[in-house]
């Protein structure tokens, strides 16, 4: 088919979208549990609300893409989350938040789901890996740029600074929620989504035999495989470590250090983010020298000490290490969703679905760390990270793929010189 350029901008806006919304939640849970006085168990909630919803509608939501097509889900997804962000920004509340964030981790979800068939086609095939990596690019430079949103509008709703947007917002946010003023901008892109979507022809995807979701004999005879549920751990193992990290990064440092979370806070978690894009492609350029299991061992290994460094540390260290676990966490899901893939025979499109259905990690481990710092103090219950990052390390120890990631045997043929 014909290659449509607009609709791979338009899936890599969608990336954007997805990771502006979804990594926010880590610099605004001090300003949650500060508005409406919640202990960290009741913090922990907050992910759990909004990660829950891939457990949900990942495998549903590749039905639904068979039934009715890619242009109605992605209305569908964008609708529902900006029904989810409407509805704090003008209810703002916890139990409504609780709400809204399960309404926004839906629409994540299928949106998820829809995209990577969808930008294969209009991109073309040959250029998949390239787009691929393109809109990690953009996912990253989305999960950057939302802190320092967040750390703007703090700053400047309510305050002696005035203008069009702020004005506005002045109008729209109470006094003391200045950050509630973040879901009537979620509210606006999620709404501005779904009238460009509205008005755009999409192309017909044929979904490849490896990107179906069959819930029949597929799925009973992937269940069968220890590997398959071994290997959904592994994903759920590494969405709980980034968000329990990420999620936490702030109210720890808040708690610990006295640091300003609308700010320094905030900067801190956007390096997270930043240095975890970084790492991906640092990550692309070491699969293609050593064996993914390596390099799975020795980044894992990395993200302990840094995460050690961070606790334990003075606070200079932890204003640094806590992004270097972002850093060091960077590969670890491009890995780990490959070596999976690479280890059962067929049903790749099923085993996928069941994989992102482990994304509902990022929903457990951060309640879990929220449940003991209750008890024990959040740097305590931070220690809890180290058993997730204790299983992925195992998977590059016990792995076994059928087939090994691809390496090159020299430095030239890495730059692809024929010199």
């Amino acid at each position: 088919m014909q290659r449509n350029t607009f609709i791979v901008i338009l899936i890599l806006l969608i990336f954007f979208v997805i990771s502006f919304l979804t990594n926010i939640l880590g610099p605004i849970i001090p300003d949650i549990v500060q508005s409406f006085d919640l202990s960290l168990g009741l913090a922990g909630f907050l992910p759990f609300a909004f990660f829950v919803a891939y457990g949900v509608m990942s495998i549903p939501s590749g039905l639904m893409v068979e039934k009715f097509g890619e242009k109605k889900v992605l209305l569908w997804a964008f609708a529902v989350a900006f029904v989810g962000a409407f509805l704090f920004a003008v209810i703002p509340g916890f139990s409504i938040a609780l709400l809204s964030l399960f309404l926004i981790g839906v629409g994540m979800a299928m949106l998820q789901v829809v995209i990577n068939p969808l930008l294969r086609v209009a991109g073309g095939e040959e250029k998949f890996a390239f787009n691929s990596v393109l809109a990690q690019l953009f996912f990253g430079a989305a999960s950057f740029l939302s802190p320092l949103l967040y750390s703007y509008l703090v700053s400047n709703v309510h305050s002696a600074k005035s203008g069009f947007v702020i004005d506005i917002l002045n109008g729209l946010v109470p006094e003391n929620l200045k950050w509630v003023s973040l879901y009537w901008v979620f509210a606006l892109i999620a709404l501005a989504m779904v009238v460009v979507i509205a008005l755009i022809k999409f192309p017909k995807v044929d979904l490849k035999e490896d990107e179906r979701i069959d819930v029949g004999n597929s799925f009973k005879e992937l269940s069968a495989n220890r590997y398959v549920w071994l290997f959904f751990l592994g994903i759920f193992a590494y969405v709980g470590t980034e968000q329990g990290i990420a999620n936490w990064i702030s109210q720890f440092l808040q708690t610990y250090h006295g640091v300003d979370p609308a700010t320094t806070g905030a900067s801190v978690i956007s390096y997270f983010w930043g240095l975890l894009t970084i790492g991906c492609f640092l990550g692309l350029l070491l699969l293609k020298i050593f064996d993914s299991r390596k390099v799975l061992i020795i980044f894992t290994s990395g993200a302990v000490i840094a995460l050690l460094a961070a606790l334990f540390s003075t606070k200079e260290i932890a204003l640094y290490a806590f992004p270097m676990t972002g850093f060091f966490a960077s590969v670890m899901y491009s890995v780990i969703f490959s070596l999976a893939l690479n280890s059962v025979p067929n049903h790749h499109g099923t085993f996928s679905g069941i994989l992102c259905a482990g994304i509902c990690g990022g929903a457990v481990v951060p309640l879990i760390i929220g449940g003991i710092g209750e008890l024990t103090g959040l740097k305590l219950a931070m220690l809890f990270l180290f058993i997730p990052l204790g299983y992925i390390l195992s998977i590059g120890l016990w792995a076994k793929p059928l087939v090994n990631n691809d390496t090159v045997s020299n430095i030239k043929e890495l730059f692809g010189s024929k010199v």
